[in-house]
């Protein structure tokens, strides 16, 4: 349900929401250049916002600025990949033990609500949508460690690893579920440590993983015309 409350993206704002989803989704191919004229054109924007919007993305880790050259795709790295999993289970280890704290019983239940209704997975929904409730999962075990500069900073990691995970996501349906039940259940009996030990196993990934993954990847990504 919509929240009247909530308003709607200035131009400018919803430019930059566009391509920042063309870029983690790889509409963009690996290393391409982008053609700011052309993107302008099929975007039906101008240049200046369109240059703003792509700035903001370089910021943030989705657009590579090449001096000189322009702006680019950035490529999909093994070992880049493997650093963001690396703090991403630096950050989250983190946000769970703040969480075995500072979270209600209420919310902990919720959580656990959350799980009973969305699992288990009998194969009917898409690696898509799967990770999007996986981000929902993590982010709400973020947010009940009531730190909102690490909130901030798991949203932007879960973007620049979005399109990785689509396709490690067929590969780990059920085990994904029963990780995250462990987790909760720790989180109910607030064991902190143990909750930290089932957050770092289900987050870690071997260096051969990510990259076995990532070419994976990039045949889905050039498979698309």
């Amino acid at each position: 349900m919509n929240d009247p409350a909530k308003k709607s993206p200035s131009r400018a704002e919803s430019l930059y929401l566009t391509v920042k989803d063309m870029a983690i989704s790889f509409k963009f191919k690996p290393g391409e250049r982008i053609n700011e004229v052309d993107l302008a054109r099929r975007l039906g924007a101008s240049r200046t916002p369109l240059r703003e919007a792509l700035n903001r993305l370089v910021a943030e880790g989705f657009i590579v600025l090449k001096q000189d050259r322009g702006f680019f795709c950035r490529d999909l790295k093994p070992r880049e990949m493997f650093e963001l999993y690396q703090f991403r289970a630096v950050l989250e280890v983190a946000a769970v033990r703040l969480a075995c704290e500072q979270a209600t019983e209420q919310e902990v239940a919720d959580l656990a609500r959350f799980l009973d209704e969305t699992g288990p997975e009998e194969g009917g929904r898409s690696s898509e949508e799967l990770v999007a409730l996986d981000e929902y999962f993590h982010e709400k075990i973020m947010a009940l460690s009531r730190n909102i500069e690490m909130c901030g900073t798991l949203e932007n990691i879960n973007a620049r690893i979005r399109y990785f995970r689509w396709v490690d996501m067929d590969s780990k349906r059920e085990e994904t579920q029963n990780e995250h039940r462990a987790i909760v259940e720790a989180l109910m009996a607030r064991d902190a440590n143990l909750a930290a030990h089932h957050m770092n196993v289900h987050i870690a990934r071997r260096l051969d993983q990510i990259t076995a993954a990532i070419k994976e990847s990039y045949s889905r990504i050039y498979l698309v015309t």
